[in-house]
């Protein structure tokens, strides 16, 4: 059987990745191009491709932009960002299919998980990979447990952001992880720099999407 899932603000496609790992079959969408997603794509706007398209699918994935919430709106010379998380929201709801909103700590998601690179064991070397993103279910997706994050089990921690690599222990805001190594952190071998720090590990996405799969093949029974 062929379950389809919509991969809505898909970038580079980290969190199609994992859908795709777990069995679904992935169509991504993006405003901009998208070039190494490697992915069935197509570059629309994620609200209006919703609104006219969302319906053709049996999961939908959404990860709106994050900068109206991340760390950087708190630098002096940040921008306004809009905040689409609502409308998003709001187009999900009236379609009716399950579905996940995924972002950073800090946006405003209803009672949402929290997923983290270190409950998959993710990292390179000697640092593991603190990278915590909240997930919003709704269309009737149940809860979910999630295992525990397990910080500190190595020396370093690798932070995958800005384009850059850092370790989140040090105040020094060097580059200390090359691209090979913040690739081998996330799970993801296709991606740049840039790319990385706006992707999703796919180990997450993966881990969902079996979530959602026994979901849907329950209520078709």
């Amino acid at each position: 059987m062929i379950v389809r899932c919509l991969d809505l603000f898909c970038c580079a496609g980290g969190a199609g990745e994992g859908y795709h790992r777990a069995g679904f079959d992935v169509t991504g969408v993006d405003i901009r191009p998208q070039p190494h997603n490697p992915h069935r794509f197509i570059q629309a706007d994620a609200l209006a491709f919703l609104r006219e398209h969302g319906h053709e699918f049996d999961f939908i994935h959404a990860s709106p932009p994050c900068q109206a919430h991340c760390d950087l709106k708190h630098m002096w010379n940040a921008k306004k960002h809009i905040d689409l998380i609502g409308p998003v929201r709001d187009l999900l709801c009236q379609i009716g299919r399950p579905w996940i909103i995924e972002n950073v700590p800090g946006a405003p998601l209803n009672t949402s998980i929290i997923l983290c690179g270190t409950m998959f064991n993710l990292g390179t070397g000697d640092a593991e990979l603190w990278r915590h993103r909240h997930f919003e279910f709704g269309g009737g997706l149940p809860p979910i447990l999630t295992p525990p994050c397990q910080h500190r089990r190595k020396p370093r921690v690798i932070g995958v952001y800005g384009g850059h690599g850092r370790d989140r222990r040090r105040k020094a805001n060097t580059q200390d992880f090359s691209v090979d190594a913040r690739r081998e952190a996330m799970g993801i071998d296709w991606m740049t720099g840039t790319e990385l720090s706006q992707a999703i590990p796919p180990a997450y996405t993966e881990f969902l999407g079996r979530h959602v799969l026994d979901h849907i093949s329950t209520s078709e029974k």
